[in-house]
């Protein structure tokens, strides 16, 4: 009996850990989506938080609807660093429409849709810089 406490103890406090670590990662994801000092645009979530929990040997897949004639932006994070989450974004048939692997990792991604489109966006850690973790994927569209 005194085990099976112990266990149940011990799930609920690593269940708090990841839920906070997911929380405050969702907060940097956001300010991704908040004024760009370089080009000056705002991006509005719209209103999703896509997390998931993966190590070396998962990725977790959201599927998205994007509507035409908006500007997006997909945003990512998986901690402090910029590079931990990399992402690739896939029509209905699979078919790769970006990767940010082609792009150093780079933390977000903005494109223009022009037709009502539904994807994929699949994340996983780049494994040479984290191993296992919380990961967040935020969409906005241009305000």
């Amino acid at each position: 009996m005194k085990k099976l406490l112990l266990i149940l103890i011990a799930g609920f406090f690593s269940f708090g850990s990841f839920s906070q670590e997911c929380d405050s990662l969702v907060n940097v994801c956001y300010k991704y989506l908040s004024q760009d000092s370089k080009s000056g645009k705002v991006f509005i979530s719209d209103g999703q938080v896509y997390k998931a929990f993966v190590d070396a040997e998962q990725s977790a897949e959201f599927k998205v609807t994007l509507y035409g004639g908006s500007l997006y932006r997909i945003a990512t994070t998986a901690g402090t660093k910029d590079d931990y989450v990399i992402f690739n974004v896939y029509d209905q048939d699979r078919n790769l429409l970006f990767s940010n692997a082609d792009h150093k990792n780079h933390p977000y991604w903005d494109f223009k849709i022009d037709n009502t489109l539904d994807c994929y966006v699949e994340a996983y850690l780049d494994i040479d810089k984290k191993v296992s973790g919380c990961l967040v994927v935020l969409i906005g569209f241009n305000k």
